[in-house]
C-alpha cells in the first residue's frame, strides 16, 4: 500500500464531487479454477485499490456523503482459515492503514444498504465486470442482476475517470517499476529466440520473469509467428527461419501497476529486406507519436497522422497508391492498421476500460469514429500532463481481410493488391512503448528502452 494519506486524500477529493447519496465500492472475491478451494491468483478491483488500497478478497466500502462517514466491510479470518493461510492481519488494522476507523463485518453491509434503499437514498455504484459482483449488487439493491447495468451511476464513472486519468508521483514510480520488468521480459525473448524453439518456451520464460520479480503478467502473453493475428494467445508453433515473431507482453508489479510493450523480431536474428521495409515504416510511426504527444493534443489527431505515415510508407513500396490524405480519409490504411494507436495504462493495462471505453478515451469534445479501423481507437481525447498512454502502431497482412476487401473491391483505387501479395510472408509488425505525457511533451517509461531499431535488435540477438 501507499502511505495512508494518499488514500485519505483521494477519497476526500472524490467526496467533494458529490452533494448527496452513498458511494458503494464492491471489491473482488476469489475466482475458482475448477472447485471452490482451488482459486485463480487473486486480483483486486482496480478502483477499490485506488481509493482503499486493500488487496484482500471479499471487501466492500461505502462513503456516505450526507453523513460524512466512510465504512469498510470485510471479514476477519477464523481458526480454520489460519490453519491453511497462517496468521492474518486483523481487518481493523487493514482499515487503519487505509485511513478508515469504521470497519465492519461484510454481512453488516447488507443491513446498511438495505436501510438506505428503504429510505430511497441515492446509491452510486460502478459497472461490474464479474458475475459474482453483479449478484451481490442485485441482492443489496433488490435489482435483478441482468438489469444492474441500467442503474450504474454515470456521475460516479466520470468522477473516477477524472481522478485516475492523470497519474500522481507515486503511481508513476510504480508504473516505471512495471516497465523495468517489461524490459527484462522482452530482452529475454530477443536473447533466446532462434529457429527450432517452441513459442511456449519463450512465453513461459517471460511469464516466469514477472513472478521472479514479485509480480505477474498484466495480461495474457501474446507471442506468435502469426503476427497478423492481433491478439494471438496460441503458443503451439515451432519457430521457423525467415518468420517474424511478435511479443506483446507486460508486467504487473507488486502494487498492481502495469506495463505493456510490443516488439517484433526476426526469428533467425536477421531482418530480410521486405521485413526491414515494413519494420522501418512502423518504427517511423512509433517515433512520430513520441514527437507529437504532448498536453492539449488529441490522441485521435495523432492516430490519423500516424495513419498517413503508414500510408505514405506503403505507397513508397507500391503497396498503396494515390493521394495519402484521400486514402486515410477513405479508411484505406485500415486494411493494414485495423486497430487504434493506443490506450490509457495504469492500474489496468487498459486503464479503467471496465468503466466504459468511451468514458475513458472520449468526451463531449472528441467522439469516437464509426469508420472501420479508426473506430477501434480506444484513446482519442486530449492528452493532459501525467496521462500514461501506449504508442503501438502496426502494419499487418491479414489474409482473410485482404481477400474480403479484394473480392469486394474495397478501396481498390488506393491499394495495389498484386503488390500486397508479395509481402504476405512478412505477416506483420507492431512496435509498442509506454509514454508519460509531461509538461511540454512526453517521455518513454522505464529505465532503459527495449531495443527497437533494426541494428539494436540484430545486435542483441547475435549476442
Amino acid at each position: 500500500m501507499f502511505d495512508t494519506k494518499v488514500y485519505v486524500e483521494r477519497r476526500n477529493t472524490l467526496r467533494k464531487m458529490f452533494r448527496t447519496g452513498l458511494l458503494l465500492f464492491i471489491g473482488n472475491g476469489e475466482s475458482p479454477m475448477n472447485y471452490p478451494s482451488n482459486a485463480y491468483r487473486f486480483r483486486q478491483d482496480s478502483t477499490f485499490l485506488y481509493y482503499w488500497g486493500i488487496n484482500y478478497p471479499d471487501c466492500a466500502a461505502v462513503i456516505d456523503i450526507d453523513k460524512d462517514i466512510e465504512c469498510l466491510y470485510m471479514n476477519d479470518v477464523d481458526i480454520d482459515d489460519i490453519i491453511w493461510m497462517g496468521p492474518q492481519e486483523p481487518v481493523k488494522e487493514k482499515g487503519a492503514r487505509a485511513g478508515v476507523n469504521s470497519v465492519y463485518q461484510l454481512k453488516d453491509l447488507f443491513t446498511s444498504i438495505n436501510s438506505a434503499v428503504r429510505l430511497g437514498r441515492k446509491i452510486h455504484f460502478l459497472p461490474q465486470y464479474r458475475q459474482d459482483s453483479s449478484e451481490m449488487l442485485s441482492t443489496l439493491l433488490g435489482i435483478k442482476s441482468k438489469h444492474i447495468r441500467n442503474y450504474v451511476s454515470q456521475k460516479f464513472i466520470k468522477a473516477v475517470v477524472e481522478m485516475r486519468s492523470a497519474k500522481d508521483e507515486y503511481e508513476i514510480e510504480e508504473i516505471e517499476k512495471a516497465c523495468n520488468i517489461g524490459y527484462k521480459m522482452h530482452t529475454a525473448v530477443m536473447k533466446m529466440c532462434k529457429p527450432g524453439l517452441m513459442e511456449y518456451e519463450l512465453a513461459g520464460t517471460i511469464e516466469g520473469i514477472t513472478m521472479a520479480n514479485n509480480g505477474y503478467i498484466s495480461f495474457p502473453v501474446i507471442l506468435s509467428q502469426n503476427v497478423h493475428t492481433l491478439h494471438n494467445h496460441d503458443h503451439s508453433q515451432k519457430l521457423a527461419e525467415n518468420r517474424m515473431l511478435i511479443t506483446d507482453a507486460g508486467a504487473e508489479n507488486e502494487m498492481n501497476y502495469c506495463s505493456d510493450f510490443t516488439r517484433t523480431i526476426p526469428v533467425n536474428g536477421k531482418f530480410t529486406q521486405k521485413q526491414k521495409d515494413i519494420y522501418s515504416i512502423v518504427l517511423q510511426a512509433n517515433s512520430k507519436t513520441i514527437e507529437l504527444a504532448k498536453p492539449d493534443v488529441t490522441y485521435k489527431s495523432i492516430h490519423l497522422e500516424i495513419a498517413k505515415i503508414i500510408t505514405r510508407g506503403l505507397c513508397d513500396l507500391g503497396i498503396m497508391r494515390g493521394n495519402v490524405d484521400d486514402a486515410v480519409e477513405n479508411g484505406a490504411h485500415a486494411l493494414f492498421l485495423p486497430h487504434g494507436l493506443g490506450h490509457m495504462m495504469g492500474l489496468d493495462v487498459h486503464d479503467m476500460e471496465n468503466l466504459g471505453e468511451n468514458y475513458v478515451g472520449y468526451d463531449d469534445e472528441i467522439v469516437r469514429s464509426s469508420q472501420f479501423g479508426t473506430s477501434a481507437l480506444r484513446m482519442g481525447r486530449r492528452l493532459q500532463k501525467n496521462f500514461v498512454v501506449t504508442d503501438e502502431p502496426g502494419i499487418y497482412f491479414i489474409p482473410e481481410l485482404i481477400a474480403k476487401w479484394q473480392s469486394e473491391k474495397i478501396n481498390r483505387d488506393f491499394i495495389n493488391y498484386e503488390k500486397v501479395s508479395e509481402y504476405m510472408d512478412v505477416s506483420g509488425v507492431r512496435i509498442e512503448d509506454d509514454l508519460l505525457v509531461t509538461e511540454n511533451g512526453c517521455r518513454l517509461l522505464g529505465k532503459k528502452r527495449i531495443p527497437v531499431t533494426v541494428e539494436e535488435i540484430e545486435e542483441i540477438m547475435k549476442k
